[in-house]
C-alpha cells in the first residue's frame, strides 16, 4: 500500500481519492466461538499454600476461558478445572475469624452466618467453591461454568483418565 498525502483512514478501511485504494477487510473478521468449535481441556490446580482469593480468580478466569484467543463472552469456552488440596488453602490477616458467609433458610428470622474458620472445619471444599462462584457471571452461563469445576480434599481425584495439565499459580 502506498502512502500519499491526500486521503483519510477509517478503522480498517483506507481510502485514497486518486487511486480508490482499499484494504482487504476480510482478513479482519472476528472469529466467534460456539459450542461445536470450542476446544475444552482439563486443568489441575494445587491449592496447597495458595491464598483463597488469588486461587479463585485464576480458577474463575480459566473456567471462563479468558486465557484463550477465541474467547467469546456468551459461550462456555473455558476449561474443566480440578482443584486438589482444598483443605490447605490460606487466608491472610484475621480473615479466618472475621470473614463471614451469610445464607438464608427462607423462613422469617432465618439468616445464618458462618465464619470462615468454621466453614473450613466443616467443609473446606465449600470455602473454595463459594470464592470461585462469586467470581463467575450470575446467570445461566455462570451456572454452567460452575459445573466445570471439581474440588477435592487431598491430592487424590478421579479424573486421571482425562490427563489434566498442571496449572501453576
Amino acid at each position: 500500500m502506498q502512502t500519499q498525502n491526500k486521503g483519510f483512514c477509517v478503522v480498517f478501511k483506507c481510502f485514497n481519492y486518486k487511486n480508490r485504494l482499499k484494504v482487504n477487510t476480510l482478513s479482519y473478521k472476528t472469529v466467534s466461538a460456539n459450542k461445536a468449535t470450542v476446544n475444552k481441556e482439563w486443568v489441575i490446580v494445587d491449592a496447597e499454600g495458595a491464598t483463597l482469593g488469588r486461587l479463585a480468580s485464576v480458577v474463575a478466569s480459566t473456567l471462563r476461558g479468558k486465557h484463550k484467543t477465541n474467547f467469546t463472552p456468551h459461550v462456555d469456552c473455558g476449561d474443566n478445572v480440578v482443584v486438589i488440596n482444598a483443605e490447605k488453602v490460606t487466608l491472610s490477616g484475621n480473615k479466618w475469624d472475621q470473614k463471614e458467609y451469610v445464607r438464608h433458610t427462607g423462613y422469617p428470622g432465618g439468616q445464618r452466618i458462618t465464619v470462615a474458620k468454621e466453614m473450613h472445619r466443616k467443609s473446606p471444599i465449600r470455602l473454595v467453591e463459594e470464592a470461585v462462584k462469586g467470581m463467575l457471571p450470575k446467570n445461566r452461563l455462570g451456572r454452567a461454568l460452575y459445573r466445570n469445576m471439581y474440588v477435592y480434599v487431598g491430592p487424590e481425584h478421579p479424573h486421571e483418565a482425562q490427563k489434566p495439565k498442571k496449572l501453576e499459580l
